[in-house]
């Protein structure tokens, strides 16, 4: 059973027959990605690159990798280059879409450290993962063979959406949609960037499931609103609710190799 309505804090799912008309239309305010984001409706992929480094280095990733702040940016700056040549056509962000992603993995840091340095955007409460989502489990989802995720500590994940158009929609039908548009599911360390690089990404009924993720159950990873606070959860691959899409990106990562 899965327990994610009993939050008191998040928007009860009514039944699929009262929501048959589908997800509201919604506006995308454009996020605060920096004074140097954007030029010209286009992003400056070398700047939000920076931003993004940067966002890592103040939340302590470093220290959580066993790397000096210096050893970390040398790291990941053979991704930089990359970023611009993969997204400088793409728009600046909003709150529901953005151009790339610098993607850290559990080979770097493991996720529930990375997921207790999430906050929704003007908040302060970390994030943290369900009650019903055992600890021993979360390694046992792994990206799917499909999202071809490149081996190593970081790699970039381009023009990625948080699927509002799947809400009330099953995560299986949403994969199913999304192939016929060329896209594909994020991973769970792919949502956990995204809330990084981009808290507004989460808010209410605006929440996404992490279909990129499986362990060989019917068990499908997202990410919602709980208690204030981002939560790692899960819910079933043919439910539908209507406050939670699927989220997705295109099928392209480069990694550092």
């Amino acid at each position: 059973m899965d327990h994610r309505t009993t939050d008191s804090h998040h928007t009860p799912a009514p039944s699929p027959a009262s929501s048959a008309a589908g997800p509201e239309p919604v506006a995308a305010d454009r996020l605060d990605a920096g004074p140097e984001a954007a030029t010209g409706g286009r992003v400056d992929a070398g700047a939000e690159f920076d931003r993004q480094v940067d966002t890592l280095v103040r939340l302590g990733y470093p220290a959580l990798a066993g790397l000096t702040v210096d050893g970390f940016a040398e790291l990941v700056a053979p991704l930089r280059a990359a970023a611009v040549a993969g997204a400088t056509e793409l728009p600046p962000p909003t709150e529901a879409r953005v151009p790339f992603l610098l993607v850290v993995t559990d080979d770097l840091i493991p996720v529930p450290e990375r997921l207790a340095l999430l906050t929704l955007a003007g908040r302060r409460k970390p994030g943290f993962v369900a009650e019903n989502f055992p600890p021993a489990d979360v390694p046992t989802f792994e990206p799917i063979k499909e999202l071809a995720v490149p081996a190593g500590p970081a790699y970039l994940l381009f023009d990625v959406d948080r699927g509002e158009e799947f809400r009330n929609v099953t995560p299986a039908a949403a994969v199913e949609a999304m192939a016929t548009t060329g896209r594909l599911p994020i991973s769970i360390d792919e949502g956990i960037a995204f809330l990084t690089h981009f808290p507004a990404a989460l808010a209410p009924n605006r929440c996404f499931s992490l279909v990129g993720s499986r362990c060989g159950d019917r068990r499908v990873p997202a990410l919602w609103i709980s208690q204030g606070a981002p939560k790692l959860g899960w819910c079933w691959h043919g439910n539908p609710h209507t406050w939670l899409g699927s989220a997705s990106a295109r099928p392209d990562r480069v990694g550092l190799a």
